[in-house]
């Protein structure tokens, strides 16, 4: 009986087609044509428009060598550009490096050298880093400029020619027929490289098509989605969502800069519907004018990530009217492959119940396969008890091909059959996984483990408090002692002896904090606090 499901059933043309995100550019042009693609500031682009710069973008890199396996950057704030690459070069067959803007010279350098980049897509305003990174480098690199208005003149045009030349190098006609094999290459994305060099991420084109359509399952996304671009499209490309975006046939509002300001005044202005970003990004919102917000009289649902956000964030959000959606991922994983699914009968809890709900990292979205928390060593999965901590472990379609020239790094990352995390957390009895830490950031104080989230958790509850950082301080006696970094609100004071007070009326006393540093707090370009520039600072302090 076996035999029945061999022969006759293969593989062809006929029913199999290779997966890949730039497939949905074909559709959404040939059937909304006329409807706005892209905004940014008074310029307004048709997807009829929008797909044919792409293809003459793909054509004309074709025309200057680009072929399948090469390395395609681009540095540059979240511009039309950036949505046209993302859709564009992978017509080449090329492989999309986005670069992090806010990267120094030495580490574009080292990601241009590793990744063999053969152009780089640069903004005029990026010029003083750029100039300074490709003036050591090892290979010839093409250098084209985005010579947007909306950058005033700043910088310098460093290249042979400029992105609207090279689009005049190419040609409309055609429909790119997608690649010979879905596991092919789409996209290198760097980790960030806190110590040693950043690791090539790779993604292949199934993987971004799934995660682009598993944004849009996961948030209920209706067709005609209007989408600001406040998350980094460097970042993960954007979370798949330029892809996902382009898949439903929405508009991507595009912003050179983040403000209060700018955020709320596109809201208002646009009728953005979707938006997302870190919890950085939601304490921006929130500082904004009431006459901002004023201006928003539609439903605005945002997704989070990039840091376990403080239920009293989400607190303040949702008295906003923003509906929030929490989701967590890593570079590894094309971006978010977990959600906090919600439960109707949560609206029953009351607000600071439901947003200590939102915060934990839930379930796996709809294409990736498998999610544990278990014990590293052992692979052993922890209890369901809400108490017992272990590794975050996945596998799945959305899950990274591996580390680019660095084959020991993929090993040890798939040891065990799973992608390792490296961020510790528990599993409820309901089945929501929590993160309570890094595996690097938990603090071991006289061999008791203090989560840092929970105590940025208190911290953020004070009515002073716009951001909270907590890290290890080496201690004589305890050999670690919790330190905050604390960012107040305008027009607020508080003393850091009335701050460990609070945390002592709401926490296990050892779990408190010992020392309290006010101040700015250092971020990644994705609003990810840098935890090791703190935990330098309190080393010293």
């Amino acid at each position: 009986m076996a035999d029945i499901w061999i022969e006759g059933l293969g593989r062809n043309d006929a029913n199999h087609v290779a997966l890949s995100p730039v497939s949905f550019l074909n559709r959404t042009a040939a059937v909304w044509p006329d409807r706005i693609a892209v905004i940014h500031g008074s310029l307004k682009r048709t997807w009829h428009d929008t797909a044919g710069r792409c293809r003459r973008l793909a054509s004309a890199l074709q025309g200057r060598g680009v072929a399948r396996g090469d390395t395609v950057a681009i540095m540059a704030p979240n511009l039309p550009e950036f949505v046209e690459a993302s859709l564009a070069v992978p017509m080449t067959g090329a492989v999309l490096n986005s670069l992090n803007i806010r990267l120094d010279a030495t580490a574009i350098r080292f990601i241009l050298e590793h990744g063999e980049a053969s152009v780089l897509i640069t903004d005029r305003a990026l010029s003083p880093t750029v100039s300074e990174a490709i003036a050591g480098l090892g290979h010839r690199l093409l250098v084209v400029d985005i010579d947007d208005p909306q950058a005033n003149g700043a910088g310098q045009l460093l290249g042979e020619l400029t992105y609207e030349e090279l689009l005049a190098e190419g040609e409309e006609t055609g429909q790119w027929a997608g690649p010979d094999d879905e596991w092919q290459p789409i996209a290198l994305n760097y980790t960030s490289g806190t110590t040693g060099n950043p690791k090539g991420v790779v993604y292949h084109h199934r993987g971004a098509y799934l995660n682009a359509l598993g944004n849009a399952i996961t948030w209920s996304m209706p067709h005609h989605p209007v989408y600001l671009w406040t998350l980094p499209m460097f970042h993960c490309n954007g979370w798949c969502f330029p892809w996902t975006v382009t898949a439903m046939a929405g508009t991507h509002v595009c912003l050179r800069a983040l403000s209060a300001e700018t955020i709320l005044g596109a809201i208002g202005e646009h009728g953005v519907t979707h938006l997302c970003g870190a919890p950085v990004v939601m304490n921006m919102m929130l500082t904004g004018s009431e006459t901002l917000w004023q201006g928003i009289r539609h439903q605005v649902k945002m997704m989070t990530a990039g840091a376990a956000p403080p239920a009293a964030v989400l607190e303040r959000m949702a008295a906003r009217g923003i509906d929030i959606t929490h989701v967590y991922g890593l570079t590894e994983t094309y971006g978010p492959a977990t959600v906090c699914a919600w439960h109707p009968e949560w609206d029953d809890l009351p607000a600071s119940g439901q947003a200590d709900r939102k915060a934990r990292q839930g379930v796996t979205y709809a294409v990736q396969e498998a999610m544990m928390v278990a014990e590293p060593r052992t692979m052993e999965p922890v209890p369901a008890n809400g108490e017992t901590m272990g590794e975050i472990m996945m596998r799945g379609n959305i899950t990274m091909s591996g580390y680019l020239k660095n084959p020991g790094a993929s090993t040890e990352a798939f040891r065990g059959g799973w992608f390792h995390t490296g961020d510790l957390a528990v599993t409820h009895p309901d089945g929501y996984v929590e993160i309570r830490d890094r595996s690097k950031d938990i603090i071991i104080s006289g061999g008791e483990n203090i989560s840092t989230i929970e105590v940025e958790g208190v911290l953020y509850r004070h009515p002073a408090v716009a951001e909270a950082a907590v890290v290890a301080r080496p201690d004589d006696m305890w050999g670690e002692t919790p330190c905050a970094f604390v960012t107040l609100k305008p027009d607020t004071t508080v003393t850091a002896d009335e701050l460990i007070a609070f945390c002592r009326d709401n926490l296990a006393h050892f779990k408190c904090p010992k020392h309290v540093v006010f101040g700015e707090l250092p971020k990644t370009s994705t609003g990810k606090i840098q935890k090791f520039v703190l935990r330098e600072r309190a080393a010293s302090c």
